[in-house]
C-alpha cells in the first residue's frame, strides 16, 4: 500500500491476512488491501480514481477491474468473517446485531440529510444514538 506504512495500515494488513488467503487469485489478493484502505483511510473521495491515487499508485485499471469486473465466490470470505466475529464476540449465549441505521450517514443523495446526519422518516428528525452499534457488539 505504499513504501512507508502507518500504524493503521499495518493493523489493516494483519487483519486482512486470513481474508486475503481465501480470495484465491493473486491479483485479487494484491488489490483488495488497496480498496479497503481507500474506503476506510484518509481522504474524502471514495471513488476508484482517488483511492487508486492514494493507495494503488499506477493501479487505477487493476483496482477498477477488482471492483467492477471481478467475480468470485463470496462464501470463503463470509465464512472467515463469521469465524472472526465468533472469535471476537462468540460464546454459547452470544449474539451479534449489525444495524447500520444507527450510524450517522453523510451526503445528500439518501433521505433528508442535514450536515453529516441522514434523517430517515423513521428517525423523526432526532439525532441517532451512536452508542447503539457499540452496545450491540457487547
Amino acid at each position: 500500500m505504499g513504501n512507508a506504512t502507518s500504524d493503521w495500515e499495518d493493523q489493516l494488513e494483519r487483519w486482512l491476512k486470513p481474508f486475503l488467503d481465501r480470495l484465491g487469485h493473486k491479483a485479487r489478493r494484491r488489490m483488495c488491501p488497496h480498496y479497503i484502505a481507500g474506503l476506510i483511510g484518509p481522504g474524502e473521495r471514495k471513488s476508484i480514481q482517488p483511492m487508486a491515487e492514494r493507495f494503488a499508485a499506477g493501479g487505477y485499471d487493476q483496482l477498477h477491474h477488482f471492483i467492477a469486473d471481478g467475480v468470485w465466490d463470496a462464501t470463503p470470505l463470509e465464512t472467515e468473517l463469521l469465524e472472526e466475529a465468533d472469535r471476537l464476540v462468540g460464546g454459547d449465549d452470544a449474539g451479534l446485531v449489525i444495524d447500520d441505521t444507527a450510524v450517522p450517514k453523510k451526503g445528500g443523495a439518501l433521505g433528508r440529510c442535514r450536515g453529516s446526519i441522514c434523517l430517515g422518516s423513521w428517525q423523526d428528525g432526532k439525532l441517532p444514538n451512536v452508542g447503539v452499534a457499540d452496545a450491540c457488539a457487547r
